[in-house]
């Protein structure tokens, strides 16, 4: 699908007008098509790769996280960890490594900034289609990850442990072969490879989605850093020196040297930024990844620990460091004698999106952490009914809309605020470092993306260890320390999910910015608002919101005709087969296999192709009908406002699928500890049903919203020329 797409870009890159400074420059069509062409293709590419090594540390590291668990629970949680980082830590170095390469290829091949040739101000823009590639690619990845995984858990779910009454991770269940990989036995089946559905769902799916978001963070960033320094005129070399030289005439010597030096700042230092601050990410993070250490007794198993809270002091190491680091690197990078207090703002800035990062964590965990008051009510809810269970998980991840919402309001306005106040003008004396600032706190937020990526990624190998230590026949003491460490797993994947929202809804104002330039450039008229006040342009609103629901729509119902399929396949093979609940007869795990998988590449096409397809063809369509009214840029303007409502309507309804799904899982791991009877009660079993209704929510649809909202701002910024 990335190949047809990369011809469909092609040809209309072949074939669109182009700017005056792309001809001023002497960059044809053919070259631009070419270059944005590749760049998408690479993204793809390394965005595939990303999810991929996901995968292929999750496998390797579940097993030795399951056999440390029999040892020590602090060993267990220093080898997920570390797992967890490794996968991290080289899918930052890839969005580092892949902007940073095609930057580096395109200011040499196009020769930047020589006579007659592109500025470099106006390079970042030809990184646009590593972006788009990278959300294509990952948007698949979510879609087709979490249809996978949640079919099969939730077939899983409600044949084995509702109607059968066997525990979760049971062999006798034939779905759990999406979620494990067995052999049979003589005596009981032994599990070879880890978690299938797990490491496809998060690993793979969250790779791939945390990628996208640096990757187009950065480029948006560079886009904007060059677009404010051309409007300060912030060019020329990095130093200048001028010697005045008086000569003596009644001695003829030199008797006076008068050295000027005037230091002007290249404005490759703001475009470059956001790649410094990354490859401080990678430090900083790995230094918080290294703090969790582990013991290794070779005696008796050593006290559960709380996790989350060792993971925590982690964090606050890497953000301590990630303040420091981010100081120096606006003080190296963005001081100019043009302003010289300018960096110092630029530095709140980050600060603000630092602080942001940490609330988002903060209330992600507050809302699905089981140790704080809303998921105890959520479960406490579940001791009188299914229904006052969906009702409960329904109204708190609604409730928990509220506070990200006012985080990132705040963030917004005041990282705006302090960048219009940095001191840095244009020509007509109007302050132009706003946006900016908006783009360094983005770059603030995801300064410690290393690390929450480790917290993501820890959930899913936390939870297939569990799996394995079930499946073994280990003792109940281990049980409880994977127990302990899967429900912490849980929280740990909702908070990046609210991490990831964040960033994206911050780099989409971005991107969003960025395309009302490129229009205005492109149709060589002002573009500076977006007036919902006109009709055309109030449906382009109801159009994005709609697209909203449509693509949640379909991503839960994809789930969900996958899962009846596997529930009758799970009914239809114990009915059959009477002797796989005594360990007699193999269950036929191959057809568990062949309906989740040929499902999730089936039902993953339709709301993948309806978000790319629906702003082109609203674009296109006004478009035509500007020309017939006289509104040239009708077409432009309809898809801005689309793009604004569904950024908004996304963000909340992430927030609220990604909460809503992750308390009522952790409700029913509360549960299972013992509390309101345990395993087996009636409360048990209607937090099992509240945790299969929020699979798809949380695993599914609230997941993929993050990449649309951003693939939805890269695809109209790399198709805004089909809108005029």
């Amino acid at each position: 699908m990335a190949c047809i797409l990369a011809f469909v870009i092609l040809g209309i890159y072949l074939f669109r007008a182009t700017t005056p400074q792309q001809e001023a420059s002497g960059l044809g069509r053919a070259t631009s098509a070419y270059i944005t062409v590749a760049s998408f293709l690479l993204g793809a590419l390394c965005s595939g790769i990303a999810g991929f090594v996901g995968m292929w540390v999750s496998v390797r590291a579940n097993v030795r996280v399951s056999s440390a668990a029999r040892r020590s629970a602090r060993e267990a949680l220093q080898i997920a960890v570390r797992a967890g980082g490794f996968s991290a830590i080289v899918v930052v170095c890839m969005a580092v490594f892949g902007v940073a390469i095609l930057y580096s290829t395109f200011y040499v091949w196009l020769g930047v900034d020589s006579p007659g040739s592109m500025k470099v101000t106006d390079l970042p823009l030809l990184l646009v289609g590593y972006g788009f590639g990278a959300s294509f690619v990952a948007l698949f990845a979510q879609l087709g990850g979490g249809i996978y995984t949640k079919a099969a858990d939730v077939g899983a779910d409600l044949v084995g442990k509702v109607e059968q009454g066997i525990p979760e991770d049971d062999p006798r269940n034939p779905a759990v072969i999406a979620d494990l990989v067995l052999m049979f036995s003589s005596k009981h089946w032994v599990t070879l490879l880890p978690k299938v559905g797990d490491n496809v769902g998060d690993c793979a799916a969250r790779g791939a989605d945390l990628f996208e978001s640096i990757a187009a963070e950065i480029i948006s960033a560079m886009i904007l850093g060059g677009t404010m320094a051309q409007r300060c005129k912030i060019e020329g070399k990095s130093l200048l020196l001028l010697f005045n030289i008086l000569v003596n005439k009644n001695t003829g010597h030199n008797s006076q040297v008068a050295a000027h030096i005037f230091y002007m700042i290249n404005p490759s230092g703001f475009i470059l930024f956001p790649l410094v601050v990354h490859s401080f990410d990678l430090v900083v993070s790995s230094v918080g990844i290294l703090s969790i250490r582990g013991t290794r007794d070779s005696g008796l198993i050593s006290p559960i620990e709380d996790p989350m809270a060792i993971m925590q002091k982690g964090y606050s190491v890497t953000i301590m460091l990630a303040v420091i680091t981010f100081g120096v690197s606006t003080r190296w990078l963005l001081y100019t004698e043009l302003a010289p207090s300018a960096w110092l703002n630029f530095a709140l800035c980050g600060l603000v999106g630092i602080i942001t990062a940490y609330a988002f964590v903060w209330i992600s965990k507050y809302y699905t952490d089981y140790k704080h008051e809303p998921v105890r009510l959520l479960a406490l809810s579940s001791s009188t009914g299914h229904g006052t269970n969906i009702i409960a998980g329904v109204s708190l991840g609604m409730e928990a809309t509220a506070l990200p919402v006012l985080v990132i309001s705040v963030a917004i306005i005041s990282a705006y605020w302090l960048g219009q106040t940095s001191g840095l003008v244009d020509e007509s004396g109007n302050p132009t470092g706003g946006l900016f600032g908006t783009a360094v706190a983005t770059m603030g937020m995801l300064s410690t993306a290393g690390y929450v990526l480790t917290m993501d990624m820890f959930g899913p190998i936390a939870d297939n260890a569990g799996g394995i230590v079930e499946m073994s026949q280990q003792p109940e003491s281990v049980r409880e320390i994977t127990d302990v460490l899967d429900a912490v797993g849980n929280t740990t994947k909702a908070t990046t999910k609210g991490f990831a929202i964040g960033s994206a809804a911050l780099a989409s104002f971005l991107l969003f910015s960025a395309y009302m330039d490129e229009v205005s450039s492109f149709a060589q008229l002002p573009f500076k608002e977006v007036d919902i006040a006109v009709p055309e342009i109030f449906v382009g609103g109801l159009l994005g919101s709609m697209l909203i629901f449509l693509f949640s729509a379909w991503a839960c119902s994809a789930v969900g005709r996958t899962a009846q399929e596997v529930v009758n396949e799970v009914r239809r093979q114990f009915i059959e087969r009477p002797g796989i609940m005594d360990y007699k007869e193999k269950p036929d795990y191959g057809r568990c296999v062949a309906i989740v998988a040929s499902a999730s590449l089936k039902e993953m096409i339709r709301p993948g192709a309806l978000a790319i397809i629906s702003p082109m063809a609203v674009g296109v369509i006004f478009r035509i009908l500007g020309y017939y009214t006289g509104q040239p840029l009708l077409g432009a303007k309809v898809v801005a406002s689309m793009l604004m409502f569904a950024t908004v309507s996304g963000i909340l309804m992430a927030l609220f699928l990604n909460t809503a799904g992750g308390a009522w899982d952790n409700a029913k791991k509360y549960i299972e500890t013992g509390a309101l009877g345990g395993k087996g009660s009636e409360a048990h079993k209607a937090a099992i049903t509240g945790d299969t209704v929020g699979d798809p929510f949380k695993d599914t649809a609230g997941p993929s919203l993050h990449v649309l909202i951003k693939m939805l701002a890269t695809i109209t910024l790399v198709m805004a020329p089909i809108f005029l």
